[in-house]
Protein backbone atom coordinates (compact mmCIF):
# COMPACT_ATOMS: atom_id res chain seq x y z
CA UNK A 1 0.00 0.00 0.00
CA UNK A 2 1.35 3.44 -0.92
CA UNK A 3 2.07 5.95 1.84
CA UNK A 4 2.27 9.70 2.52
CA UNK A 5 3.24 11.67 5.65
CA UNK A 6 0.98 13.48 8.09
CA UNK A 7 3.50 15.44 10.10
CA UNK A 8 5.89 12.98 11.74
CA UNK A 9 3.71 9.95 10.83
CA UNK A 10 3.96 8.08 7.55
CA UNK A 11 0.56 6.55 6.89
CA UNK A 12 -0.98 4.23 4.35
CA UNK A 13 -2.98 6.26 1.87
CA UNK A 14 -6.21 4.42 2.68
CA UNK A 15 -7.17 4.95 6.31
CA UNK A 16 -10.42 4.84 8.23
CA UNK A 17 -12.94 7.51 9.15
CA UNK A 18 -14.90 6.99 12.36
CA UNK A 19 -17.89 9.15 11.42
CA UNK A 20 -20.18 6.20 10.66
CA UNK A 21 -19.52 4.33 13.91
CA UNK A 22 -22.13 6.20 16.01
CA UNK A 23 -25.85 5.89 15.43
CA UNK A 24 -27.96 7.45 12.67
CA UNK A 25 -27.07 11.04 11.92
CA UNK A 26 -23.69 10.55 13.64
CA UNK A 27 -25.61 10.77 16.91
CA UNK A 28 -26.01 8.36 19.79
CA UNK A 29 -24.70 4.82 20.26
CA UNK A 30 -24.05 2.47 17.34
CA UNK A 31 -26.73 0.09 16.13
CA UNK A 32 -24.35 -2.79 16.86
CA UNK A 33 -21.58 -2.01 19.34
CA UNK A 34 -19.79 -5.32 18.90
CA UNK A 35 -19.71 -4.83 15.13
CA UNK A 36 -18.34 -1.29 15.51
CA UNK A 37 -15.53 -2.57 17.73
CA UNK A 38 -14.85 -5.39 15.28
CA UNK A 39 -14.53 -2.90 12.40
CA UNK A 40 -11.88 -0.92 14.26
CA UNK A 41 -9.90 -4.00 15.20
CA UNK A 42 -10.07 -5.40 11.67
CA UNK A 43 -8.98 -2.07 10.19
CA UNK A 44 -5.74 -2.12 12.16
CA UNK A 45 -5.22 -5.82 11.36
CA UNK A 46 -5.41 -4.93 7.66
CA UNK A 47 -2.78 -2.21 7.95
CA UNK A 48 -4.78 0.94 8.66
CA UNK A 49 -2.53 3.34 10.55
CA UNK A 50 -4.54 6.56 10.07
CA UNK A 51 -7.86 6.93 11.89
CA UNK A 52 -9.88 10.11 11.62
CA UNK A 53 -12.29 10.96 14.43
CA UNK A 54 -13.88 13.81 16.39
CA UNK A 55 -15.36 14.31 19.82
CA UNK A 56 -18.57 15.54 18.20
CA UNK A 57 -19.10 12.20 16.45
CA UNK A 58 -21.74 10.84 18.75
CA UNK A 59 -20.86 13.03 20.61
CA UNK A 60 -18.13 11.09 22.44
CA UNK A 61 -19.19 7.78 20.87
CA UNK A 62 -16.54 7.39 18.17
CA UNK A 63 -13.67 8.27 20.48
CA UNK A 64 -14.89 5.91 23.19
CA UNK A 65 -15.18 3.05 20.69
CA UNK A 66 -11.67 3.71 19.37
CA UNK A 67 -10.29 3.68 22.90
CA UNK A 68 -12.09 0.47 23.82
CA UNK A 69 -11.10 -1.36 20.64
CA UNK A 70 -7.51 -0.27 20.18
CA UNK A 71 -5.95 1.15 23.35
CA UNK A 72 -3.03 0.80 23.94
CA UNK A 73 -2.47 1.95 20.39
CA UNK A 74 0.13 0.71 17.91
CA UNK A 75 3.13 3.06 17.85
CA UNK A 76 2.59 3.88 14.17
CA UNK A 77 -1.13 4.69 14.48
CA UNK A 78 -1.88 8.30 13.59
CA UNK A 79 -4.99 9.45 15.44
CA UNK A 80 -6.34 12.63 13.84
CA UNK A 81 -9.26 14.57 15.27
CA UNK A 82 -10.96 17.86 14.55
CA UNK A 83 -12.36 20.81 16.48
CA UNK A 84 -14.63 23.72 15.65
CA UNK A 85 -18.05 22.16 16.18
CA UNK A 86 -20.16 20.56 18.89
CA UNK A 87 -23.54 18.84 19.18
CA UNK A 88 -26.52 19.92 21.24
CA UNK A 89 -28.89 17.58 23.08
CA UNK A 90 -31.00 17.09 19.95
CA UNK A 91 -27.99 16.21 17.79
CA UNK A 92 -27.82 19.53 15.97
CA UNK A 93 -24.38 20.69 14.82
CA UNK A 94 -23.32 23.94 16.48
CA UNK A 95 -20.24 26.12 16.08
CA UNK A 96 -17.41 26.08 18.63
CA UNK A 97 -15.00 28.42 16.90
CA UNK A 98 -13.55 30.57 19.66
CA UNK A 99 -9.93 29.89 20.64
CA UNK A 100 -10.81 28.79 24.18
CA UNK A 101 -13.38 26.34 22.74
CA UNK A 102 -10.78 24.90 20.38
CA UNK A 103 -8.35 24.36 23.23
CA UNK A 104 -11.00 22.79 25.48
CA UNK A 105 -12.08 20.42 22.71
CA UNK A 106 -8.50 19.37 21.94
CA UNK A 107 -8.10 18.47 25.61
CA UNK A 108 -11.48 16.65 25.56
CA UNK A 109 -10.32 14.51 22.63
CA UNK A 110 -7.08 13.66 24.43
CA UNK A 111 -8.95 12.51 27.55
CA UNK A 112 -11.43 10.38 25.62
CA UNK A 113 -8.78 8.72 23.49
CA UNK A 114 -6.43 8.22 26.43
CA UNK A 115 -3.39 9.88 24.85
CA UNK A 116 -1.07 12.76 25.67
CA UNK A 117 -0.82 13.91 22.06
CA UNK A 118 -2.64 13.48 18.76
CA UNK A 119 -0.89 13.12 15.40
CA UNK A 120 -2.84 16.13 14.14
CA UNK A 121 -6.00 18.09 14.83
CA UNK A 122 -8.00 19.81 12.12
CA UNK A 123 -9.50 23.23 12.71
CA UNK A 124 -12.86 22.98 10.96
CA UNK A 125 -14.21 26.31 9.73
CA UNK A 126 -17.87 25.94 10.63
CA UNK A 127 -20.43 27.28 8.16
CA UNK A 128 -23.50 25.29 9.21
CA UNK A 129 -23.43 23.34 5.93
CA UNK A 130 -21.25 20.21 6.10
CA UNK A 131 -20.46 20.48 2.38
CA UNK A 132 -19.66 24.21 2.29
CA UNK A 133 -16.40 26.11 2.71
CA UNK A 134 -16.47 28.64 5.53
CA UNK A 135 -15.95 32.36 4.98
CA UNK A 136 -12.68 34.06 5.89
CA UNK A 137 -12.95 36.05 9.12
CA UNK A 138 -9.36 37.26 9.31
CA UNK A 139 -9.41 38.38 12.95
CA UNK A 140 -11.04 35.19 14.21
CA UNK A 141 -8.89 32.98 11.98
CA UNK A 142 -5.70 34.58 13.29
CA UNK A 143 -6.82 33.95 16.87
CA UNK A 144 -7.77 30.38 16.01
CA UNK A 145 -4.36 29.78 14.48
CA UNK A 146 -2.70 31.18 17.59
CA UNK A 147 -4.59 28.65 19.73
CA UNK A 148 -3.68 25.78 17.40
CA UNK A 149 -0.01 26.81 17.28
CA UNK A 150 0.09 26.95 21.08
CA UNK A 151 -1.41 23.45 21.33
CA UNK A 152 1.19 22.13 18.91
CA UNK A 153 4.10 23.90 20.58
CA UNK A 154 2.98 22.49 23.95
CA UNK A 155 2.96 18.98 22.49
CA UNK A 156 -0.80 18.36 22.67
CA UNK A 157 -0.93 17.88 18.90
CA UNK A 158 1.78 16.84 16.51
CA UNK A 159 0.56 18.95 13.62
CA UNK A 160 -2.07 21.49 12.63
CA UNK A 161 -4.73 20.64 10.08
CA UNK A 162 -7.50 22.69 8.47
CA UNK A 163 -10.94 21.63 7.24
CA UNK A 164 -13.68 23.19 5.10
CA UNK A 165 -11.35 25.98 4.03
CA UNK A 166 -10.86 28.23 1.05
CA UNK A 167 -7.58 28.79 -0.78
CA UNK A 168 -7.31 32.11 1.08
CA UNK A 169 -7.52 30.34 4.45
CA UNK A 170 -4.66 28.04 3.46
CA UNK A 171 -2.53 30.87 2.14
CA UNK A 172 -3.02 32.88 5.35
CA UNK A 173 -2.21 29.87 7.52
CA UNK A 174 0.95 29.03 5.60
CA UNK A 175 2.22 32.56 6.16
CA UNK A 176 2.16 31.83 9.89
CA UNK A 177 2.89 28.15 10.41
CA UNK A 178 3.28 24.67 8.95
CA UNK A 179 0.07 22.87 7.98
CA UNK A 180 0.27 19.07 7.79
CA UNK A 181 -3.18 18.15 6.48
CA UNK A 182 -6.29 19.66 4.88
CA UNK A 183 -9.77 18.11 4.79
CA UNK A 184 -12.22 19.47 2.21
CA UNK A 185 -15.12 18.04 0.26
CA UNK A 186 -13.85 16.66 -3.04
CA UNK A 187 -15.01 13.97 -5.45
CA UNK A 188 -15.48 13.14 -9.11
CA UNK A 189 -18.36 15.57 -9.59
CA UNK A 190 -17.40 18.23 -7.02
CA UNK A 191 -13.89 19.51 -7.64
CA UNK A 192 -14.46 23.00 -6.25
CA UNK A 193 -11.55 22.47 -3.84
CA UNK A 194 -9.11 21.79 -6.70
CA UNK A 195 -7.12 25.02 -6.05
CA UNK A 196 -6.72 23.99 -2.39
CA UNK A 197 -5.62 20.50 -3.43
CA UNK A 198 -3.15 21.95 -5.94
CA UNK A 199 -1.48 24.10 -3.29
CA UNK A 200 -1.39 21.16 -0.89
CA UNK A 201 0.29 19.04 -3.56
CA UNK A 202 2.82 21.81 -4.24
CA UNK A 203 3.63 22.18 -0.53
CA UNK A 204 3.64 18.47 0.38
CA UNK A 205 0.53 18.70 2.56
CA UNK A 206 -1.73 15.67 2.97
CA UNK A 207 -5.15 16.31 1.40
CA UNK A 208 -7.97 14.24 2.86
CA UNK A 209 -11.18 14.52 0.81
CA UNK A 210 -14.43 13.99 2.65
CA UNK A 211 -17.53 12.84 0.78
CA UNK A 212 -15.43 11.09 -1.90
CA UNK A 213 -18.53 9.02 -2.67
CA UNK A 214 -20.82 12.05 -2.64
CA UNK A 215 -22.46 13.73 0.31
CA UNK A 216 -23.85 11.47 2.98
CA UNK A 217 -26.46 14.13 3.71
CA UNK A 218 -28.30 14.02 0.37
CA UNK A 219 -30.50 11.30 -1.10
CA UNK A 220 -29.22 11.71 -4.65
CA UNK A 221 -25.69 10.47 -5.32
CA UNK A 222 -24.24 11.70 -8.62
CA UNK A 223 -20.87 10.03 -7.88
CA UNK A 224 -22.00 6.43 -7.48
CA UNK A 225 -24.62 6.97 -10.17
CA UNK A 226 -22.09 8.38 -12.64
CA UNK A 227 -22.30 6.32 -15.88
CA UNK A 228 -18.51 6.11 -16.24
CA UNK A 229 -18.15 4.91 -12.66
CA UNK A 230 -20.85 2.27 -13.11
CA UNK A 231 -19.44 1.07 -16.43
CA UNK A 232 -15.87 0.88 -15.11
CA UNK A 233 -17.09 -1.03 -12.06
CA UNK A 234 -18.85 -3.55 -14.31
CA UNK A 235 -15.80 -3.88 -16.57
CA UNK A 236 -13.38 -4.47 -13.68
CA UNK A 237 -15.65 -6.56 -11.49
CA UNK A 238 -15.61 -3.98 -8.72
CA UNK A 239 -18.26 -1.93 -6.94
CA UNK A 240 -19.01 1.67 -7.97
CA UNK A 241 -17.78 2.78 -4.54
CA UNK A 242 -14.43 1.08 -5.10
CA UNK A 243 -14.04 2.77 -8.49
CA UNK A 244 -14.92 6.20 -7.08
CA UNK A 245 -12.42 5.76 -4.24
CA UNK A 246 -9.72 4.55 -6.62
CA UNK A 247 -10.30 7.57 -8.86
CA UNK A 248 -9.99 9.93 -5.89
CA UNK A 249 -6.78 8.24 -4.77
CA UNK A 250 -5.35 8.59 -8.28
CA UNK A 251 -5.80 12.37 -8.47
CA UNK A 252 -2.57 13.26 -6.62
CA UNK A 253 0.05 11.42 -4.54
CA UNK A 254 -0.79 13.42 -1.41
CA UNK A 255 -4.48 12.40 -1.39
CA UNK A 256 -5.37 10.21 1.61
CA UNK A 257 -8.69 8.41 1.90
CA UNK A 258 -10.63 7.86 5.13
CA UNK A 259 -13.74 5.93 4.00
CA UNK A 260 -15.95 5.08 6.92
CA UNK A 261 -18.24 2.15 7.55
CA UNK A 262 -19.81 0.15 10.36
CA UNK A 263 -19.46 -3.13 8.42
CA UNK A 264 -16.39 -5.38 8.36
CA UNK A 265 -17.22 -6.57 4.83
CA UNK A 266 -17.56 -3.00 3.58
CA UNK A 267 -14.32 -2.07 5.35
CA UNK A 268 -12.47 -4.82 3.48
CA UNK A 269 -13.90 -3.59 0.17
CA UNK A 270 -12.77 -0.04 0.92
CA UNK A 271 -9.24 -1.12 1.77
CA UNK A 272 -8.91 -3.06 -1.49
CA UNK A 273 -8.85 0.06 -3.71
CA UNK A 274 -5.18 1.03 -3.54
CA UNK A 275 -4.17 -1.39 -6.32
CA UNK A 276 -7.06 -0.77 -8.73
CA UNK A 277 -5.75 0.23 -12.16
CA UNK A 278 -8.23 2.47 -13.90
CA UNK A 279 -8.49 2.36 -17.71
CA UNK A 280 -6.46 4.80 -19.78
CA UNK A 281 -8.34 7.68 -21.30
CA UNK A 282 -11.74 9.08 -20.41
CA UNK A 283 -13.06 10.71 -17.28
CA UNK A 284 -11.66 8.03 -14.96
CA UNK A 285 -8.11 7.99 -16.31
CA UNK A 286 -5.27 8.50 -13.87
Amino acid sequence: MTTFPIGSFTVNRVGFGAMQLPGPGVFGPPRDRDQALAVLKRAVELGVNHIDTAQFYGPDVANELIHEALHPYPADLALVSKVGARRDDQGNWTAAQQPDELRADIEHNLRELGVDSLAAVNLRIHSGDPTAVGDVDRDLFDRQLTAMIAARDEGLIGGIGLSSISLEHLQIALERTEIVTVQNAYNLVDRSSQPVLDLCTERGIAFVPFFPLGSGFTADNPVLGNPAVKQTAADLGRTPAQIALAWTLSVAPNVLLIPGTSSVAHLEENLAVDDIELPHGGVLAR
